[in-house]
């Protein structure tokens, strides 16, 4: 008899999970056996990563009514007003334990070595003099103070700039008629270093932030009037819009007119500098619309994500991990770079950042050089800054090859900069497009046509992350490169579909979403429990960033209660509970957080011995099975198939330092151990062979006999 729980007995909720997947990332900042610099960098990462939880999810939950459901999505009932509560306290008590580690721990460790933040008062002789030149020639002609009173009202605040709000007081008689008492504001300028550097003395670097030197001189600023009293805040806004593009006309003005609107998104989230006066306070919150729940007084400064300069600076081997060497394999050293050869020899799998992503800059770039290339078709997401796939591209097309670029205009935050490489492309002669209405293209295919001296090729190079070779020295990924023939016919049509709403009679190899890639997991799964009721071998092994959909997760319970062993590697958001009694007895979850961002999608299923493999741009979330549009392909290459299961994923299955196991509650527990498989997979690609495997797991007694209705009551 399987047990009737309650939705929230069965679901985690989805903020809240993403919520503990942050709690992960400050735990690296936590952890003393990292290098201080690295310490630093993780509490940075907490910090934009927080930046958007406020601006996107926190938003619109905000948008909602505060007694429905939060997500249905999820399977998770909690209202929106009961989420909302537990992200203010947790969030309280992470932000408060990271200005804890910052102040206490890491700040003082970096001070031993030569690094160290003062405070600009405190700054005395010839280096104060040399930052009272510096303030007068490059900050205080940026600077504009505001004073606040009926005939100067309150300025509008921006997304996430820095401000600092002073008491003001005059100091006597003014000609100006000005009020004796009002509250100052003055912007602290986003485009000048947010840390000074104090003039070297013995060799150390010494810095005091921007808005502290500022503060040193607000009566300069304020002059007539005395500045006691004076705080640091900083305002969140919603940053998220939603796009009618079935109306709209020309979608690059209609985003530029939504991103124009992010200015004004309402009130999310107020950080303000801890022990301000009651009195300044009062001042200054009146001004916001926000709950007691929604302002967070801190130790300063505030945003920690402007550390990430520090982490950047010169020297100081001892305070960082050593930068990784992607490694370019044997193979490819063997075909003397020539790719389109070396492609047809055989599939060739990249895994970044272990293999360098210059292997797939390479292989635009040939196309773009390459007489024998008649097309090249892309899609971009992300492409980052100085793109160099976007310089090939635009050569490509000035030689007067076909070039047909799918741009992402709706890729969150990246908005302006693909607008400016699709500027960069159409004058270059591609052709350029922007998807599908109503969906975002995420997906990751780039489709090279060659002239061989056989017959007309496509080559094609299929991947789980971006064509960002800044993000692919950090996130781990999975690229193929292949001239198979069924591929290449299915990566046609997918750009057919895109750019011309062509609609396939089938997909031949690869899964696409919005078009039943959520109905083909949910079946792969279902074969899987099959398999194990009839005695054959089965087991499924995920590794993906998020799983939040109810069906998948009902499916994932429905296998588990018919013995399938089940192992899920999810970086970061997972609704589904393990280990519940009756329902997911044979799942375990667990998440990797450490010097690499697990970013790879890669899903095997066991399949009564004949082993399926498959690499994904899709995560296991509603808003990518039904609002983009995604492939999953296989992977049918022996020798590729047994790396990643024998090598890649195994090593996720058996780390135990950067690891942490989801318990049925939500938390999170981190064994102890010394298999690092960020370590272990940087030595093979380095040439060292690996000396493990898959670990096994076995088969679980049957809960449920074959002819039992596949889906029960309670799931």
């Amino acid at each position: 008899m399987v047990p009737r729980m309650q939705h929230n007995e069965l679901f985690l909720n989805r903020e809240l999970s993403w919520l503990e997947f942050n709690a992960r990332v400050l735990e690296e900042a936590q952890d003393k056996r990292r290098p201080l610099l690295e310490r630093l960098k993780f509490l940075a990462i907490f910090s934009s990563n927080l930046d958007e939880f406020f601006m996107i999810r926190v938003a619109g939950l905000k948008q909602r009514d505060p007694n429905e459901v939060s997500s249905s999505e999820s399977g998770d009932q909690s209202t929106t007003a009961q989420v909302l509560a537990a992200i203010s306290a947790r969030a309280h008590e992470l932000v408060n334990e990271q200005h804890r580690v910052l102040r206490q721990e890491v700040l003082p460790g970096l001070e031993a070595e030569g690094i160290k933040l003062v405070r600009a008062a405190d700054v005395e002789g010839e280096a104060a003099a040399a930052l009272e030149r510096y303030f007068a020639r490059q900050i205080q002609p940026v600077l504009t103070p505001m004073a606040i009173d009926p005939a100067h009202p309150f300025p509008h605040i921006q997304n996430q700039q820095l401000y600092l709000a002073a008491m003001l007081k005059s100091k006597g008689r003014n000609p100006l008629r000005a009020p004796r008492t009002c509250l100052g504001i003055v912007p602290v300028p986003a485009l000048l270093p947010r840390f000074v550097r104090v003039p070297p003395e013995g060799g150390m670097d010494h810095f005091v932030t921007l808005e502290d030197l500022i503060g040193l001189h607000l009566e300069t600023l304020f002059g007539g009037f005395e500045a006691k009293e004076w705080t640091v805040f900083r305002l969140t806004r919603d940053q998220d819009f939603e796009l009618a593009e079935q109306d709209s006309e020309d979608l690059v003005k209609q985003i530029q007119s939504e991103l124009a609107k992010r200015r004004r998104g309402q009130e999310v989230r107020l950080e303000v500098g801890r022990g301000a006066w009651d009195r300044l306070k009062e001042s200054l919150f009146k001004w916001f619309d926000l709950e007691p729940a929604d302002i967070y007084e801190l130790d300063e400064p505030l945003n920690l994500s402007a550390f990430w300069s520090w982490v950047a600076l010169p020297g100081y081997t001892s305070l960082r991990e050593a930068p990784p060497t992607p490694q370019i394999s044997e193979r490819i050293r063997a075909h003397k770079g020539d790719l389109f050869s070396l492609i047809r020899a055989g599939d060739l799998l990249l895994h970044h950042p272990y293999e360098s992503f210059d292997t797939v800059v390479e292989f635009i770039e040939q196309a773009a050089a390459d007489p024998n290339v008649l097309a090249l078709k892309q899609t971009l997401y992300r492409a980052g800054r100085n793109s160099p796939i976007v310089a090939a591209l635009a050569r490509a097309a000035e030689r007067d090859k076909q070039v047909t670029v799918l741009i992402e205009l709706k890729a969150r935050f990246d908005e302006e900069a693909n607008i400016e490489w699709a500027r960069t492309l159409e004058r270059a002669g591609a052709h350029v497009v922007y998807g599908l209405p109503g969906l975002k293209t995420h997906c990751k295919v780039s489709t090279i046509v060659r002239r061989d001296s056989d017959r007309l090729r496509r080559y094609v190079h299929l991947s789980s992350g971006n064509y960002n070779p800044a993000t692919a020295r950090i996130y781990t990924d999975i690229g193929l490169m292949t001239c198979d023939e069924v591929l290449g016919e299915d990566a046609a049509a997918l750009f057919d579909m895109m750019t011309g709403y062509v609609q396939p009679l089938r997909w031949n190899k690869m899964r696409v979403a919005p078009n039943g890639l959520r109905e083909w997991v949910i079946e792969m799964i279902d074969r899987e429990r099959e398999h194990c009721l009839a005695g054959r071998p089965a087991r499924i092994v995920a590794k993906l960033n998020a799983l939040v959909d109810s069906g998948v997760i009902r499916a994932l319970y429905r296998a588990s209660r018919a013995g399938v062993p089940i192992d899920l590697i999810v970086r970061g958001i997972c609704c589904l509970r393990p280990g519940l009694p009756g329902h997911s007895e044979t799942i375990r979850v667990r998440s990797i957080v450490g010097r690499y961002l697990e970013h790879s999608r890669i899903f095997c299923f066991e399949n009564g011995g004949g082993r399926e493999v498959f690499v994904s741009s899709a995560d296991w979330m509603p808003r990518n099975f039904d609002r983009r549009v995604e492939i999953v392909f296989p992977i049918e290459d022996e020798r590729l198939k047994t790396r990643i299961v024998d090598e890649i994923l195994a090593a996720a299955l058996l780390d135990n330092v950067n690891v942490r196991l989801l318990a049925r509650d939500g938390t999170h527990e981190r064994p102890q151990g010394g298999f690092n498989c960020h370590e272990v997979l940087e030595q093979i690609a380095g040439g060292s062979r690996a000396s493990f495997s898959l670990p096994p797991r076995e088969t679980q007694p049957q809960r449920m006999p074959a002819a039992a209705p596949s889906a029960p009551a309670a799931p």
